[in-house]
C-alpha cells in the first residue's frame, strides 16, 4: 500500500494564500475585493497605529477582517533585531493581546516589521506563542515552509500574475504530485501608489472559484500541515488515526482519501 501525505483539503494539490501588512485604510478596498471573489487572506496589524491618519480604526477591526485572519505585526513596527529583548517581548505580546481583544480568538501568526530578523528574534517568537512569521524574501517557488518562523513567500503581488499562471499550470499525475502553495504578499497602499488595483482585480477573478485550489489564511495552512503530520499509522499501514479536530486528506494507492478529525480509519476497506 502506497500512502502519501500530499493533499490539501478536498483532495487538492494546490493552495493559495495572501498576506498584507500594516493595516492601512486601503485594506478596506482589498478586503472587499477578496470577499467578492471568495478568497482568504491574512492581515498583519500594528495595534499601536489604529486611529492614526491612514490606518484603520480600532472599532472596525473585528468587522472589517471577519472571515480572514488577523495576525501580529508588533505594536509600533520597530526593527526587532535592534531592540532589547524585553522590548521585543512587549511589542509582540501587547500586540497579540490587543488584537485578541478585538477579534475574539488567539493570534498565533505574525510578519516581521521591515522584514528583518535574526536568530534571537525567531527563538524568542517561538516562546511567545507565535506559530509562524512571514519574511519578505520571495522565493519564486511553491514550497511549504520548512521553518514557519522564517516563512518565505512565493512573490510580492507585483509578480503574482506571471507566477500565478505557472502555478495554475502545475498538473502532475496525482501519485507523484507535491503540495504546491502560492503565497502572495504586499501592502494594500501600494495599489494606490502604483495605480494597479485592476491587476489585483484580474488576479482574484482568475483564482476565484477554482475546484483545484484551496484558498486559505496563513494560520489555516499551518494548522492543516500540523494535523497532517500528526496522523498515527499502524505498523502495517492499513490503519490510521487522526488525533486532531481537522479532517485531512492523503493519497492511498493513487486515490484521495479523507481522514475525518478524531477518527480511526481503515485504508484497505
Amino acid at each position: 500500500m502506497n500512502i502519501l501525505l500530499n493533499l490539501f483539503p478536498g483532495g487538492r494539490h494546490k493552495a493559495l494564500t495572501f498576506s498584507y501588512d500594516d493595516g492601512m485604510t486601503q485594506d478596506r478596498r482589498l478586503v472587499d475585493l477578496f470577499n467578492r471573489h471568495g478568497l482568504k487572506a491574512t492581515f498583519h496589524l500594528n495595534s499601536g497605529k489604529f486611529d492614526e491618519p491612514g490606518y484603520v480604526k480600532y472599532e472596525e477591526v473585528a468587522g472589517l477582517y471577519a472571515g480572514h485572519e488577523v495576525s501580529a505585526h508588533t505594536v509600533t513596527h520597530p526593527f526587532l533585531e535592534r531592540v532589547p529583548r524585553e522590548r521585543l517581548v512587549m511589542e509582540v505580546m501587547d500586540d497579540r493581546g490587543a488584537l485578541e481583544e478585538l477579534t475574539g480568538y488567539p493570534v498565533r501568526g505574525m510578519s516581521y516589521p521591515f522584514g528583518t530578523y535574526n536568530d534571537e528574534v525567531t527563538d524568542t517568537l517561538a516562546s511567545l506563542g507565535i506559530r509562524y512569521c512571514r519574511t519578505v524574501q520571495a522565493t519564486g517557488e511553491f514550497a511549504l515552509p520548512q521553518r514557519p518562523l522564517t516563512w518565505h513567500p512565493t512573490c510580492h503581488h507585483k509578480q503574482m500574475a506571471e507566477i500565478g499562471e505557472v502555478f495554475l499550470a502545475l498538473d502532475p499525475p496525482p501519485p507523484y504530485a507535491n503540495l504546491a502553495l502560492l503565497y502572495v504578499w504586499g501592502h494594500s497602499y501600494e495599489f494606490d501608489n502604483d495605480g494597479n488595483w485592476d491587476e489585483m482585480e484580474q488576479f482574484c477573478a482568475r483564482m476565484a472559484g477554482r475546484s483545484d485550489v484551496w484558498t486559505a489564511t496563513n494560520i489555516e495552512i499551518i494548522d492543516y500541515m500540523d494535523a497532517l503530520r500528526r496522523l498515527e499509522f499502524a505498523v502495517g499501514g492499513t490503519l490510521v488515526r487522526n488525533p486532531s479536530a481537522l479532517s485531512v486528506w492523503v493519497t492511498v494507492d493513487g486515490a484521495p482519501v479523507e481522514i475525518p478529525g478524531g477518527e480511526t480509519k481503515r485504508l484497505d476497506a
